[in-house]
């Protein structure tokens, strides 16, 4: 049985956070360790993640065994990482339901805004926002549902994040997985590490990042008629 924090975590000298740590080799913060966790794996994280908790509200002076309402909050706040915001990094990507282009539609599709919650690498703080992909498909490419790359983005976003790379990796593998003759990917966002610390910014400022690839990214109008379709897409309500 996994020991909870406050138990005895130590098996023959080791303690239990440094085994987890050998179940994966670490990977970057935005990055997949590899295979998904097994449950033992997963429960094992979990437990050391909150062992770790526990010791953080010590040092901060938080009486978490006593106060009613932060009681179970290392507990929580560990399943939360492992299993909701850092999901993304102990899970595969998402199946995608194929159909083939049978009526060789080769024009720009555009789709969002689709939701982005995210968490900031550098602070572990939430970002919020929007998606838009633009996908030029190829006639002898691949077409996936619509609802996919709103999961597409969730994986991505499952995981401590930088903005600049997390339209890279949704967009390469869009592109590795259907072949499309170009594909674009735009996020505009709020990044609570600039409105909740440091200059403590408006909820008003956002930041966009957006990648292109392939015929998108080598014809100007593909990308002008891209953003024309975001902004319009974007005020709708």
């Amino acid at each position: 049985m996994l020991a909870r924090s406050g138990d005895d975590a130590c098996s023959g000298g080791v303690t239990m956070s440094v085994s987890v740590h050998r179940l994966r080799r670490p990977a970057r913060a935005n990055d997949s360790v590899g295979q998904p966790l097994t449950p033992a794996e997963r429960g094992l994280m979990i437990a050391s993640a909150e062992a770790k908790i526990t010791e953080l509200f010590d040092v901060l002076q938080i009486d978490h065994r006593n106060d009613a309402h932060s009681r179970d909050t290392p507990r929580r706040v560990a399943r939360m990482f492992v299993e909701e915001i850092m999901e993304g990094r102990f899970s595969d990507p998402p199946a995608l339901t194929e159909f083939e282009n049978t009526s060789a539609f080769d024009d720009l599709i555009v789709t969002g805004p689709i939701e982005v919650r995210s968490t900031c690498a550098h602070h572990l703080l939430p970002i919020y926002g929007e998606a838009f992909i633009g996908i030029l498909p190829a006639l002898n490419g691949r077409i996936i549902g619509l609802s996919k790359y709103d999961r597409v983005v969730q994986h991505f976003s499952t995981r401590p994040q930088v903005q600049e790379e997390l339209v890279q990796q949704i967009g390469q593998f869009i592109v590795e997985h259907t072949a499309p003759r170009g594909l674009a990917v735009r996020i505009s966002a709020v990044h609570m590490c600039k409105t909740h610390r440091g200059v403590k910014a408006s909820h008003k400022s956002r930041m966009i990042t957006t990648a292109y690839f392939g015929a998108i990214a080598d014809r100007e109008a593909l990308k002008e008629q891209f953003l024309h379709e975001c902004l319009a897409l974007g005020q709708i309500d």
